[in-house]
């Protein structure tokens, strides 16, 4: 038996056989003797392959999107950006002027560029993954090399490989996939966070012994443990949960009694039962935007009244918390008649839109959620507004509410207001949490945009992927404003951003007084073991040392995580 350590990405663990997954390094032709170039057709080229290029990555990006939901096929807004960045395009296109070809000036510049960002710490370091992805894409398109397809690996294969792309990730499938390792990678990668997405346990950054570990081989990685073991004993092979890993039936409490609620972030009605198969408490998130997106009008009210049934029908007994229609910024709707925007991660996006561009479709979504609140499993339901800044924009949001529901009430249809809440994703809506949670029945902290407000680093701008860290001790101080702001009022206080579904800082969490975390279904289970063997006040303390820092990695330290 071999056992081999690594980065832990997804907490699961799967058994199976051993695949090596090698693509090799695209073969180029020689490089040309000077004067032998047109750079006008190599130019032609180029261009020709960045068309396709971007046509694959946004087949990716909707495959993505159905797998494994909107936020995290983002990735490849991300990649889209590489390929149209104005500095490595036009460093390719001077290549070419100086008389080489497309794919050997295509080589030479992500070359430079992949040593440069690897050369960075942290999340920059792994972005180099986001590129060679790119340049992968372009160079085939190039030398007309087909794509490699995952899709088809048999049952029970454990992958490995040097590293996998998002796009090798997104292409895996669940049910033939028992669980992958890399020699590369780190947590945060974006192939990691597919991984996660697609409930595939995952051990990435093993290091050069991984290498050792023959195909064909018996393979157990435990995704929580961070642990490669090959050739397991029959005892190991059966504590190998995967995705069949025995719930937490119920809600759990901590360690002294207190009761935290785990549920799972939706993005679609195909992860509503295995979100309810994992032990979920409901739905801390249910992403509306996949009725609207890839689709050339947007959803009637039956439709939108169809979809939040099926959510509350799969968690009958649960709370169900729909987000209202959350586009703009990068996710946009092609029969929105909207403008383009400077900067549109702080313009008319989330609940702005909402209530100034678009006030039908808004009334459209309430009638149907109205309705839904007044059906068999309706008492479940939850409603929220998202990118809240100001008090404002909350008493507007609820008057159309009450319109709403006085209009349903002339016609006879039965209806139900159900309990109202606010995303907290700014600074603003931190300083006014008091006020909000006063008018509102609950919030729920959303900690992907609150970091990037906060640090004023764009979260799909790899130069300052540094930046975006919720550890940071300012994200933290607003998330315990706002739980603290709560305290008083009726209101109750979730999260249900990334940071919620890392088991490593559950207690942290536990400790800042949160109510409620809503993550990937994935890491439910993982999550309320941490929870039941938290201490609150134990957890306080730790919150309160954490809360004291002053830099980042003094919290990786108090959470020992350094």
């Amino acid at each position: 038996m071999t056992d081999l350590s690594g980065v832990g990405s997804t907490p699961l663990s799967g058994v199976g056989t051993a695949r090596w997954y090698r693509p090799g390094t695209l073969e180029l032709p020689d490089r040309p003797d000077p004067g032998s170039v047109d750079p006008e057709a190599e130019r032609a080229r180029f261009e020709e392959a960045r068309d396709e290029a971007r046509a694959g990555i946004e087949r990716a990006r909707e495959q993505a999107a159905d797998r494994v939901g909107e936020d995290e096929a983002a990735v490849f807004e991300a990649h889209a950006q590489f390929l149209d960045d104005p500095q490595l395009v036009g460093d390719i296109e001077d290549a070419i002027a100086e008389e080489t070809t497309a794919e050997h000036a295509v080589a030479d510049r992500f070359a430079d560029a992949i040593e440069q960002f690897e050369a960075m710490d942290g999340r920059m370091a792994e972005r180099a993954d986001d590129l060679r992805d790119v340049r992968d894409r372009l160079l085939r398109a190039l030398l007309d090399v087909d794509i490699i397809d995952l899709a088809d690996l048999p049952a029970g294969t454990v992958l490995l490989a040097e590293r996998l792309t998002p796009s090798d990730t997104a292409g895996l499938d669940p049910d033939a996939v028992a669980a992958v390792a890399t020699v590369t990678g780190g947590r945060t990668s974006h192939a990691a966070i597919i991984a996660r997405s697609l409930a595939i346990p995952a051990v990435v950054g093993v290091g050069e012994a991984l290498h050792d570990v023959p195909e064909g081989a018996a393979v157990l990685v435990d995704g929580e443990a961070g642990r490669v073991v090959v050739d397991p004993t029959d005892d190991q092979r059966a504590g190998a949960g995967g995705v069949d890993a025995p719930v937490v039936e119920g809600r759990v409490s901590t360690a002294d009694g207190r009761e935290i609620e785990v549920a799972a972030n939706v993005g679609s009605r195909a992860e509503l039962d295995p979100a309810s198969a994992r032990g979920a408490d409901g739905v801390g998130l249910f992403r509306t935007e996949f009725l609207f997106l890839d689709r050339e009008g947007p959803p009637d009210e039956d439709e939108q009244y169809e979809a939040v049934t099926a959510a509350l029908s799969a968690f009958p007994d649960d709370r169900v918390v729909v987000r209202t229609l959350d586009v703009g910024g990068d996710k946009s709707v092609p029969y929105f008649d909207t403008p383009e925007e400077t900067n549109p991660f702080l313009g008319q996006r989330g609940i702005r839109l909402s209530l100034a561009a678009h006030g039908n479709l808004f009334e459209t979504q309430l009638r149907a959620l109205l309705r839904a609140g007044a059906g068999e499993d309706g008492d479940g339901l939850a409603v929220m507004f998202p990118l809240v800044s100001q008090v404002e924009e909350v008493e507007a949001a609820l008057a159309r509410v009450e319109s709403v529901a006085a209009g349903l009430a002339s016609e006879g249809v039965d209806h139900a207001v159900p309990q109202m809440g606010a995303m907290v994703e700014t600074p603003a809506a931190t300083d006014v949490a008091d006020a909000l949670a006063e008018r509102l029945d609950f919030l729920s902290i959303g900690t992907n945009d609150l970091t990037q407000y906060v640090m004023a680093a764009d979260r799909e701008n790899d130069a300052v992927a540094d930046c975006h860290d919720p550890l940071h001790p300012a994200v933290l101080r607003a998330i315990d404003r706002t739980v603290s702001a709560a305290e008083g009022t009726d209101a109750w206080v979730g999260m249900c951003g990334e940071m919620a579904g890392d088991p490593a800082l559950t207690e942290l969490l536990v400790g800042l007084g949160l109510d409620e975390l809503s993550m990937s279904a994935v890491t439910v289970l993982a999550v309320k073991e941490r929870v039941t063997g938290t201490d609150t006040a134990e957890a306080r303390e730790l919150a309160d040392a954490a809360l004291a820092c002053e830099t980042r990695e003094e919290v990786r330290v108090v959470l020992g995580l350094e």
